[in-house]
């Protein structure tokens, strides 16, 4: 029985003091005592460590390499996507999972227990299969064993390169599955799952509507009904105009007159609603996978917050592109786009619960339907998911309750993370993750074989 005595802990009724947490032998918290004396590890301040909801962990290795405008005259999602699919030609299975390791290593760094990988990279270049169906996803399983960083991995349906069933274009050919195709693709990635610790779990990816057929999402829906499911919706003005013309509604006016998205689902960017799609997809109770970083660097736009909170809409929050992993620039980048659009403070947050709190929270309970994962709390029972963070700096010192998270997201970044447990796994130790040195050696190797390569 491993324990943790923290001065300061984030609990589900709000905060505590010379808290006690157990962690059980299988992972998960065992006890929670508040007002306990000092025993067991000791720490300042230990928060429930979020879920990163939506990652596709081989950008990673090409962040700031598109940020030169070419001879178009205007620079968009687009073509960045073109420049995204001409360096993924070049990714061997050894470089996705050195990518990947790194990725992890930086989200657990950043105080995030789990990854949740939206993976479409399932082919060789070209589009021939592998001998083995999900060679790709091995390769991040391989990379989650190594780090200890909790998995639930979403292999990626893709089937066409536009809604009106195109073919998919050059770029596209490394992710393509028919149903059948995705079917056997599934069953093969669980048997890999099983090689990992036993919260390590799975989910089904349809990518959008516009590379995904009704049939296709209504496979999907099905597959496996228990666990959770993730797609990109309505993140592009062009690729809403797209299913407008094909389906005579917009997408989140499809999916909501098609389906019935609840807890189980996520809805990865949201980014173009109008107030009654917000409004109506908000009550569903399907989370909104937000990936503020990501957003901003692409130009997506500005997701509805306010209506969405207004409506009880719940939220996670992703790295997706990995351009930058940062859980606190994240949360803040959401809060502070609601700032500029509304000319106005502290817009998400409520009467007795300031803004950092009710964006970690949000962020804690959309992380685990994401994950489809039992955590997102100090609670016996729970996977043991802590991120412990030191309160003797200029950022923390003095500071009590609300004000912390409120300091920590605002005027923090992730050096103020001392530990992290995964499922009670203790992978980050003293700011650093225990094979630290030798992620980012083998990654650096991973970079220089490329740059020969491309």
């Amino acid at each position: 029985m491993t324990a943790i005595w923290a001065k300061h802990a984030l609990l589900p009724e709000g905060w505590a003091e010379n808290v006690r947490v157990e962690l059980g032998v299988d992972g998960r918290i065992a006890k929670v005592e508040t007002g306990s004396s000092s025993g067991g590890e000791r720490v300042e301040l230990l928060l429930p460590a979020m879920a990163n909801v939506h990652s596709h962990a081989f950008q990673r290795a090409m962040a700031g390499l598109s940020e030169a405008r070419g001879l178009q005259s205007r620079d968009t999602f687009w073509t960045w996507r073109q420049i995204m699919y001409r360096f993924l030609d070049h990714l061997t299975p050894e470089d996705v999972e050195a990518i990947a390791a790194l990725v992890q290593m930086e989200m657990l760094e950043a105080g995030y227990a789990t990854n949740v990988e939206f993976h479409y990279l399932h082919h060789q270049p070209g589009g021939a299969r592998y001998d083995n169906v999900a060679e790709m996803s091995e390769r991040i399983a391989a990379a989650a064993a190594r780090t200890g960083i909790g998995l639930t991995l979403l292999p990626v349906h893709y089937q066409f390169g536009g809604v009106d069933r195109r073919p998919r274009g050059p770029g596209q050919r490394r992710f393509g599955t028919t149903p059948d195709e995705f079917g056997r693709l599934l069953e093969a990635v669980e048997g890999t799952l099983r090689h990992l610790p036993s919260d390590a779990g799975i989910g089904v990816a349809p990518h959008s509507l516009r590379a995904v057929s009704p049939e296709g999402l209504e496979l999907c829906v099905n597959l496996r009904p228990e666990r959770p499911l993730h797609m990109h919706l309505a993140e592009q003005i062009p690729e809403i105009e797209e299913v407008e013309v094909v389906y005579g509604r917009r997408p989140v006016e499809w999916l909501l007159d098609n389906h019935s998205p609840d807890r189980r689902w996520t809805l990865i960017h949201l980014t173009h609603m109008t107030v009654d799609e917000t409004r109506r997809l908000a009550v569903t109770g399907a989370a909104a996978g937000l990936c503020p970083i990501t957003e901003s660097s692409l130009g997506d736009g500005i997701f509805n917050g306010t209506i969405w909170k207004e409506a009880g809409g719940r939220l996670g929050f992703g790295s997706d592109s990995n351009v930058r992993i940062s859980l606190v620039e994240e949360l803040r980048t959401l809060e502070y786009s609601q700032r500029l659009r509304d000319s106005a403070r502290a817009v998400l947050a409520e009467p007795g619960r300031s803004t950092g709190r009710m964006l970690y929270e949000a962020g804690l309970d959309g992380g685990a339907t994401a994950a489809g994962r039992e955590s997102g709390a100090i609670a016996p029972g729970l996977w043991a998911d802590l991120c412990a963070v030191s309160l003797f700096n200029p950022v923390l010192y003095a500071r009590e309750r609300d004000e912390i998270l409120d300091s920590f997201i605002f005027a923090g970044d992730d050096s103020l993370v001392r530990d992290v447990w995964a499922a009670g796994r203790h992978v980050v130790r003293n700011g650093r993750h225990v094979d630290h040195e030798q992620i980012i050696a083998e990654y650096l190797g991973c970079i220089g074989r490329l740059q020969e390569r491309m």
